[in-house]
């Protein structure tokens, strides 16, 4: 469906496969993606319908009761993320006549995809870091002595084991900021735990406090973005904040069955691409582009526990 728009397969290797090695983008896993028309339809279960249990005894010459499953039909789209860059025909020419290995269609490729992917990350973590997309009695804000980075009073061990009990369904992986992070590793009540030991100094691994809360994984992401508008001066911030999030995530979870607190739509998969462009400069450019169709969705707020401001 990209009509005009001319695929090339040597850019669209590029896309699929680069990563930002300086920070780290956890947006897959937490939402993971899943094939989807562009336009698509799930059903959404009210929670009692899967606990109410009616009387299930039958008389000998009885009927048994009968019970009615409904759903909502939510309808949902696809929306197109993607971003151009203008390589002066001059640039590539003079790349292939100094022989070098330089592509500048390549590098172009690879600046457009990293930035796709941080957009990506950002509305992740506007979504899984925001109390609006839980349930509220499973919503934390925490403040002064019981936020994590009060090593003296607060307690993150037993918060997060408690607030684990609450949802539906037990949350199977733990989404940290990295300040959030930074400050639960070396907390001593953790250390504590995991370690056994009365003195709580030191730092213990992502997989270590994966096994203290019975999880099966933790994320933690460590990706910046840069607030400011172009032209002005660099701010640069965390992706995701100082918060914490556990939820349950089933990548086997689809439109007809299964539970999951969210998934991401994707139509297609990410490509690349270039136009070329006789307007632009004097010897003309080529218009490079990458981009994808997805929508990133919370399904299951009642199966997610958020800790908001966990540190301070």
């Amino acid at each position: 469906m990209l009509r005009n728009f001319p695929v090339v397969a040597r850019l669209t290797s590029v896309a699929l496969a680069y990563r930002n090695q300086d920070i780290a983008l956890i947006a897959d896993q937490v939402l993971p993606r899943t094939p989807t028309s562009y336009e698509f339809r799930w059903l959404k279960y009210d929670l009692a319908q899967g606990f109410t249990v009616p009387e299930t005894r039958v008389g000998r010459k009885s009927l048994p009761n009968q019970v009615d499953f409904s759903a909502t039909d939510q309808t949902d789209r696809c929306t197109d993320f993607g971003l151009d860059d203008i390589v002066p025909n001059e640039d590539i020419q003079v790349a292939r006549d100094q022989g070098q290995g330089i592509d500048p269609e390549m590098i172009a490729t690879q600046y457009l995809t990293n930035l796709i992917q941080l957009g990506r990350e950002i509305r992740v973590a506007g979504l899984v870091f925001n109390s609006a997309s839980y349930n509220a009695g499973n919503v934390s804000t925490l403040s002064g002595t019981s936020q994590w980075s009060d090593t003296a009073n607060s307690d993150p061990v037993k918060a997060i084991l408690s607030g684990l009990d609450q949802p539906i369904v037990r949350p199977n992986i733990g989404v940290f900021g990295q300040a959030t992070y930074s400050a639960l590793r070396s907390h001593p009540k953790v250390v504590q735990a995991i370690r056994g030991t009365a003195q709580g100094a030191g730092i213990v691994s992502r997989r270590e406090i994966a096994d203290l809360f019975e999880l099966q994984d933790v994320y933690v992401g460590a990706g910046f973005v840069n607030n400011a508008k172009k032209g002005q001066t660099t701010s640069m911030s965390r992706v995701w904040g100082k918060h914490a999030a556990f939820i349950y995530r089933d990548r086997a979870a689809g439109p007809q069955a299964g539970v999951t607190f969210g998934f991401t739509a994707e139509f297609g998969t990410k490509f690349a691409g270039s136009l070329s462009d006789e307007r632009l400069g004097l010897t003309g450019s080529t218009i490079v582009r990458v981009g994808e169709r997805v929508k990133e969705i919370v399904c299951a707020p009642d199966v997610g526990l958020y800790f908001q401001n966990a540190v301070a």
